[in-house]
């Protein structure tokens, strides 16, 4: 008995380190403020591929979120709001949903609430686990440079003038 109890700490303790490493290991990959952007390829709605690395030159608002998710639905208006503010600026909005649904789920969810963004579908949520995606909104601002400014976790006020100027800062 007290061999099989050996045994079973033994187990316990290495299945812990493992935990321990690969945790670590994730936590050195995730993207962080003042580092590059790591690289993502998504889908329009469309199905036209969108390479993140293509948008340099530009400030980029990359936003995870889902059509079940309701303080990504309580932030889509002011996110609206800001897209339309800087058409023809040197900005992008790239909104990647995680939902399971895909194409179908999105349409289906702006055409009965009224809503649009430039929605981005992440299929394999290849996206979602570069950037480390815990919970959604989750919202990245990367800089003309491609390099990470902000990360904000939970929804917020995109139209706000702090926002605004924050981003038209970035964009000079």
């Amino acid at each position: 008995m007290k061999k099989y109890l050996s045994l079973f700490a033994v187990m316990i303790v290495l299945a812990v380190v493992a935990a321990c490493n690969r945790n670590g290991a994730n936590k050195a990959a995730m993207p962080v403020e003042n580092n590059p952007a790591p690289e993502v390829i998504v889908n329009s709605l469309s199905g036209t591929p969108l390479k993140l690395s293509d948008l340099k030159g530009k400030v980029v608002l990359l936003n995870f979120w889902a059509t079940w998710c309701p303080p990504c639905r309580s932030e889509i208006p002011s996110m609206m709001k800001l897209n339309t503010a800087m058409a023809g600026k040197p900005f992008q909005m790239v909104a990647i949903s995680i939902d399971e649904g895909g194409r179908p789920a999105i349409e289906s969810f702006f055409q009965a609430s009224g809503f649009s963004l430039p929605a981005y579908i992440d299929p394999d949520n290849r996206a979602a686990k570069t950037y480390g995606i815990t919970g959604v909104p989750e919202t990245f601002i990367i800089d003309r440079q491609g390099v990470i400014v902000k990360k904000v976790i939970g929804p917020m006020e995109w139209d706000s003038p702090e926002v605004g100027a924050f981003l038209e800062k970035l964009m000079k």
